[in-house]
């Protein structure tokens, strides 16, 4: 028997021979294709790492019980309908979001809505309780007044509140700069690179200090994948401007520069740090005194009056009201 009896009706060895050199050819070309395709294998590390991150980070962040009262799609529509995304201040709007802690891309919806329905929510509930249900009694113009001063509230309340989240931040990170770069100074000498040094750090100080552990761990992330490092320590400190983080980002640029060792660097930098803390603890004990006249004047003064002249004024109320009965 030969090949052809195996073959369906209507198909012949030589229709099999060019399906097959048509096949070899696609196949061919795949593997040609595959190979000359550029593979970024650091880029797609990053994003599943970064991925990784931000679930990371939703699900400790995440309250059980709590949903969002409004759905990000309608704070999307909201804001696109009011013509607010197409500003050019968003692109700071983005970076000031991120020093205070949120750099997804739906932080800037999420700020524009509440920037636009805050004021008209402070403002119906001024004017609900104002006129509605007439609670305090004003004047006309007295609850026009208070009905604006609601409006503005809630127009500044926002901006107010990513200050005070910066302002918290900001605070953080400079509280808990020494003690990360002193782990810094441990891993450098242990013969760690920059890279994995800031992993490690950053690993360690999750627990006690997440926003030290959070700027390293996106910094750890752009030294893998940015063809210039000083871009990606640079961007450490337009994140975090903190004068601690611009001076240890200067730091290991010089070092990385003019090829100081590392370890000596991050030592001499950990021992300003700690002199500075150190300066900072003995400029409050001094401020202290002068901190502790108005509570002493007001909370302790006047009882201690009242200890020592009190029963001298009691008996003289006394004298006066005996020989004022003729007695």
């Amino acid at each position: 028997m030969s090949l052809g009896d195996y073959l369906p009706p209507g198909i012949g060895i030589e229709d099999l021979i060019v399906a097959m050199a048509g096949a070899s050819a696609l196949f061919t070309c795949l593997a040609v294709y595959t190979a000359l395709l550029a593979r970024t294998p650091v880029a797609r590390r990053a994003q599943r790492l970064a991925e990784y991150r931000r679930e990371l980070r939703e699900s400790v962040l995440r309250r059980p019980g709590r949903g969002r009262l409004v759905p990000l799609p309608l704070m999307r529509q909201a804001v696109q309908r009011a013509g607010l995304l197409r500003g050019r201040q968003n692109e700071e709007l983005a970076a000031k979001l991120a020093r205070a802690g949120w750099r997804s891309k739906d932080a800037v919806v999420r700020f524009l809505f509440f920037k636009l329905a805050l004021p008209f929510t402070f403002g119906g509930g001024a004017v609900l309780m104002l006129y509605g249900f007439d609670f305090y009694q004003l004047a006309p113009l007295s609850k026009l007044g208070a009905a604006l001063a609601a409006v503005l509230a809630g127009s500044y309340a926002p901006e107010l509140f990513v200050k005070n989240m910066e302002g918290k931040r900001a605070h953080a990170l400079r509280k808990s700069l020494p003690d990360g770069i002193d782990l810094m100074v441990i891993c450098a000498e242990a013969g760690l690179s920059l890279d994995a040094t800031f992993a490690r750090v950053a690993g360690e100080l999750g627990p006690a200090a997440p926003e030290l552990a959070d700027e390293l761990e996106q910094t750890t992330l752009e030294l893998g994948f940015l063809p210039d490092r000083a871009q990606a320590l640079r961007n450490l400190v337009e994140r975090s401007p903190v004068q601690g983080l611009g001076a240890l980002v200067n730091t290991l640029i010089q070092a990385e520069r003019y090829g100081a060792p590392l370890t000596q660097t991050l030592r001499v930098l950990s021992a300003e740090f700690r002199q500075e803390r150190i300066l900072k603890a003995e400029e409050k004990a001094a401020r202290l005194p002068a901190m502790l006249t108005v509570p002493m004047i007001v909370f302790i003064l006047p009882p201690l009056f009242v200890v020592l002249l009190g029963p001298a004024i009691l008996d003289i109320m006394d004298s006066m009201q005996f020989w004022g009965t003729g007695h």
